[in-house]
């Protein structure tokens, strides 16, 4: 019987011996995958960092809807930041954007007299002057647009820019009107200008209408936009499109639409 028990004792010392040298300390088994460690003397931070990080995360399977959901929603673009100028703030404020007029340019009347009809809106003032014809500016009659197209607000006025003239009466001849063109704003001083900016957002500092070159304008019975794309299809400088306000500002300054 003695003899049994010691080949018995040498024979599971020799299995121990065997198993340590296939299976050294540290080695990853099967159970490790499942979250426990073969070796009961390693602490907690070796299984965490022996265990991979995605071991301890469970598969969510969502309902089809939303996996076609997320599909979509990754694909989709990511919406670009809009670009806020002077010209898209009044436009906002005031009525919004009317497209761009294609096409070739109008042909112009450059021979024929160039007469406007004009109501001062802030005074009441009314003016009909023709002031071009035979090729020639009339003087007096840029006297007489300069004085009606003043600052109402501490009767400054300037020098105006004809051409702003030019604007108006060919916007007139474009869209076919023949009636009195009532003007909201004209000549603008520093002063009014800067007052004006303080108390509405749609106002610009360095607004055109101080430069002499610029007219809010309106024409009883003819729609805003049709104004607007009549007049940018000159080229001949801003065209500001108000549809809330039933007015459209002119100059000439660069070509833009708003």
């Amino acid at each position: 019987m003695r003899s049994v028990v010691v080949s018995l004792a040498i024979t599971l010392a020799l299995a121990g011996t065997s198993y340590a040298q296939n299976n050294p300390a540290g080695s990853i088994t099967p159970e490790v995958l499942r979250g426990t460690s073969a070796d009961t003397s390693t602490g907690s931070n070796s299984k965490k960092a022996s265990a991979p990080a995605a071991a301890n995360t469970p598969n969510v399977v969502r309902p089809p809807a939303q996996r076609a959901a997320a599909s979509r929603s990754a694909q989709r673009p990511q919406a670009q930041p809009r670009t806020t100028t002077p010209e898209s703030l009044r436009g906002s404020r005031y009525g919004g954007f009317a497209p761009a007029p294609a096409g070739p340019p109008p042909q112009l009347d450059t021979t024929s007299p160039r007469a406007l009809s004009l109501v001062n809106f802030n005074t009441q003032e009314v003016l009909t002057v023709t002031y071009w014809s035979h090729g020639a500016y009339h003087r007096t009659a840029l006297d007489q647009l300069n004085y009606f197209l003043r600052d109402s607000r501490d009767n400054a006025l300037t020098e105006m820019d004809p051409l702003l003239f030019d604007v108006l009466w060919h916007t007139t001849q474009i869209v076919g009107y023949a009636g009195s063109i009532e003007v909201l704003s004209a000549y603008r001083s520093p002063s009014t200008n800067a007052w004006l900016a303080s108390v509405s957002r749609g106002v610009a500092r360095d607004s055109q209408h101080m430069n002499g070159n610029a007219m809010d304008v309106h024409f009883p019975g003819v729609p805003v936009h049709r104004i607007g794309q009549a007049a940018y299809s000159l080229g001949m400088g801003g065209v500001g499109f108000y549809p809330r306000s039933g007015f459209v500002h002119l100059d000439t300054g660069l070509v833009r639409y708003w």
